[in-house]
């Protein structure tokens, strides 16, 4: 090796690793070599798209995905040692989203600027090609359609050209190009299944747009800091972003009170929820965990033929069989009513308990015809009707009657003075205050200047129809 091309070399190498990161430009150990990773410059909303095909688990119709980003040429290369004055980098070139046709004609445009810079380096123009040039020399174009074929020449399945991009052997549309073009070695590409070549693009995909979302500063729009994306996150329907010290807050004080449908956007108007992983990555085990069973529970409670065991030590949800009344619990063995939640109780109607008797009856009574009907065989009829007589009661004692105020005895004033004798007790209580009265004179409650019922003894009083007032008389 000459002192030339060994130090050109050298300052070629150093030049590449000062240009790219480690990511782009990886120098090898052990000789004059290394791997560039070129990620190509994709345009705004461009697309894959993949065809139903019955051979892969895709959907009939197939789909189309918008990307960002496509994952990355590898050339791998080694520099002979009368590199670059005569002769040119050893390299091979791979990609699995390219067929290796298109590889092909990739590595036989290298070659052609090889030709047309020989004698210098040439490595930064391969690179820079490959990252601006590759999608127009290959006339790949939004949407980019990605299938799997048989070779017969042995090959591994590859992708197509897509329909709008045929290459003849300089790299130009040309609608002649057939399978049985020589291919050339160095160009690699191996895809075990368009199922495989569609994830790892999806998971570069995700990948880079996550390096790069954390990389930028954003403003968060809660505490109007602005802090780097690595330090933010997004809602992925709405793409608000907000830093994760103010998220983190709010998701506890909705999962502590239990709202866990509730994380949603904090945009007023926004209706993006956060996902679970979210979720996970910005609270504590203990509240992740009580926001998987509080979310978990809401959505048994949306299911029709879902229950809980009534036992409060248990709780466990129970499927309730169609036309069937018993729910048994696989937890704890306890049969119950699916109805009240009672012990099972076969055909006999569920029991009502007293403070039920008032939602029952006002249940009942706005309810369809359909709807009493199923009340009727739940509870029985005669529960039913018991239920609104004594409802009926309730309502004319509170209207027409007033409690004792020692036994809390209804009592109905007809007629007579204002001085009440309890018949439950045989208390005197004044009918106008509800105070209690002296057994020994309790006219004096009506006689004392400073009673608040002083001479109303006879107040309200009915004569022969009319109501009397006795300081009418004053």
């Amino acid at each position: 090796m000459s002192s030339e091309d060994k130090e050109a070399q050298e300052d070629e190498l150093l030049a590449l690793a000062s240009i790219y990161d480690e990511d782009e430009f990886k120098r090898a150990d052990s000789a004059q070599g290394g791997e560039t990773r070129i990620c190509l410059e994709l345009p705004q909303n461009f697309k894959i798209f993949v065809s139903g095909s019955p051979t892969e688990c895709l959907q009939k119709n197939g789909f189309e995905y918008t990307i960002c980003f496509l994952p990355p040429l590898v050339l791998n290369f080694e520099l002979p040692s009368d590199y670059p004055s005569a002769s040119p980098p050893v390299f091979t070139l791979s990609g699995n989203w390219l067929s290796r046709t298109q590889l092909t004609a990739l590595c036989k445009h290298l070659d052609n600027l090889w030709e047309e810079n020989r004698g210098c380096v040439v490595l930064f123009a391969w690179m820079q090609f490959l990252k601006e040039e590759t999608l127009a020399y290959l006339n790949i174009t939004s949407p980019y359609e990605l299938k799997i074929c048989h070779q017969e020449n042995g090959q591994s399945r590859t992708p197509l050209f897509p329909q709008n991009s045929e290459l003849d052997s300089c790299g130009a549309a040309s609608g002649t190009t057939t399978q049985e073009e020589i291919l050339d070695e160095r160009a690699i590409q191996d895809v075990e299944s368009l199922s495989s070549l569609i994830r790892e693009i999806f998971d570069f995909d995700q990948a880079q747009q996550k390096k790069c979302f954390n990389s930028k500063m954003f403003l968060c729009s809660i505490c109007f800091s602005e802090k780097l994306g690595s330090e933010c996150m997004y809602f992925m329907e709405c793409r608000h972003i907000y830093c994760k010290s103010c998220l983190k807050d709010y998701f506890e004080i909705q999962i502590r009170d239990g709202q866990v449908h509730c994380l949603s956007c904090p945009e007023p108007k926004c209706s993006s929820v956060a996902t679970p992983g979210q979720v996970k990555e910005l609270v504590g085990e203990e509240l992740f965990a009580r926001y998987d069973r509080l979310l978990l529970q809401s959505s048994l409670d949306l299911m029709a033929d879902v229950v809980y065991c009534p036992r409060p030590c248990c709780q466990t949800p129970v499927m309730q069989e169609p036309s069937c009344t018993m729910g048994i619990c696989s937890s704890c063995n306890h049969a119950f009513c699916t109805l009240c939640r009672m012990t099972y109780h076969g055909v006999s109607p569920c029991k009502v308990t007293a403070e039920k008797l008032m939602d029952l009856r006002n249940e009942y009574l706005e309810a369809d015809g359909d709807t009493k009907i199923f009340l009727e065989q739940r509870y029985g009829k005669r529960v039913i009707q018991k239920a609104l007589e004594e409802m009926e009661s309730k309502e004319w004692l509170e209207k027409n009657s007033k409690a004792c105020p020692c036994c809390g005895t209804p009592i109905e004033k007809l007629d007579g003075c204002n001085k009440m004798t309890c018949t439950g007790c045989r208390q005197y209580f004044c009918w106008l205050c509800m105070g209690s009265l002296s057994r020994m004179n309790p006219y004096r409650h009506f006689n004392d200047p400073s009673s608040p019922c002083f001479n109303r003894l006879f107040q309200a009083m009915n004569v022969d129809g009319d109501f009397w007032d006795a300081e009418d008389e004053h």
